[in-house]
């Protein structure tokens, strides 16, 4: 099931209500996913074995799926799950008037896919935490896992995605060295960036990487893009001017001039990335906004499974 037809044309000015019904998109899709044997670990649900009392099976979720799941109370996990959103002015790509499940560009898509891995966080109150940073670490909240705190940190996203940081560069060395510092208890950390920073060596890039390691955290990477203009480099053919969003700089050209260069350098780029994630043993997404959420969601499953193993 595509989640993005869940609500079609829903403007992102409720971020709770939008991202409980891009997970119960995922629910209503999840015995068709790959992902399906994490259906458990997934909203405290399990299937439901002949002969068991039939106190605790969900009825609305057997209406929705035609499967029979019984409700899991018992097991407390006490996940800390910490997310660090990059706020720089090159996430605010593709300019997005009214931001919309069908219209999105990356700040947008992280903030939602941060919200709606929220929402199964919040099935057993689990500590969640933020930051965000450009040029500045603009917010930072530890992990707590009242309703209260998360609230706070829903509103903190709508912030982000309704005032964006006009030309505000990226300063993930210091700031990614700097929350990892103040982690000290060991968490899933999950950061969703571009990692957009031609004025950073990528030896600094991939130390700060590095760095959230510490303390044994276990750490996914989003890799977060527009596949479609971003890596394949794909416009139509009339001239383009193209600027730059942290510097304002501008160039003008035909896209076909450069697009092979391009297309080979950012592969290079992604597949260093890539080889760099898998020696620290950090997940590495690719995160296309131009697609669901499912990957999102499933990878948080998997995560989940794996650190509680």
């Amino acid at each position: 099931m595509d989640i993005k037809t869940v609500l079609r044309d829903s403007k992102l000015t409720n971020l709770p209500l939008l991202a409980s019904q891009v997970v119960e998109g995922f629910i209503s899709g999840i015995h068709k996913s790959p992902f399906h044997g994490y259906s458990a670990e997934f909203a405290e649900h399990k299937l439901y074995n002949t002969g068991e009392s039939t106190r605790h099976i969900d009825w609305k979720l057997y209406a929705k799926t035609d499967k029979l799941y019984t409700k899991k109370f018992e097991e407390e996990t006490n996940l800390r799950c910490h997310f660090i959103l990059d706020q720089s002015a090159s996430m605010y790509y593709p300019e997005v008037k009214s931001p919309s499940l069908t219209n999105l560009d990356k700040l947008s898509f992280s903030a939602l896919s941060i919200a709606a891995i929220m929402q199964l966080l919040n099935k057993q109150r689990d500590a969640v935490g933020l930051s965000v940073y450009d040029e500045e670490l603009r917010f930072q909240a530890t992990e707590k896992g009242s309703g209260l705190h998360y609230n706070m940190i829903y509103s903190e996203l709508e912030k982000c995605i309704n005032t964006p940081q006009q030309s505000s560069k990226t300063n993930t060395y210091q700031f990614l060295h700097e929350i990892a510092e103040k982690l000290k208890r060991r968490s899933l950390i999950f950061l969703f960036t571009d990692l957009l920073q031609p004025d950073l060596p990528r030896a600094d890039l991939f130390e700060a990487l590095r760095h959230l390691k510490y303390n044994k955290h276990q750490v996914v990477l989003f890799h977060t893009l527009d596949h479609q203009t971003e890596v394949h480099f794909k416009f139509d053919e009339t001239p383009k001017r193209f600027f730059d969003l942290e510097t304002g700089s501008k160039i003008d050209l035909h896209t076909h001039q450069i697009q092979k260069e391009y297309v080979e350098k950012m592969a290079e780029f992604i597949r260093e990335v890539k080889l760099t994630c898998a020696k620290y043993r950090i997940r590495y997404v690719e995160a296309d906004i131009r697609t669901n959420f499912e990957k999102i969601l499933s990878t948080y499953l998997v995560e989940k499974q794996n650190l509680k193993s």
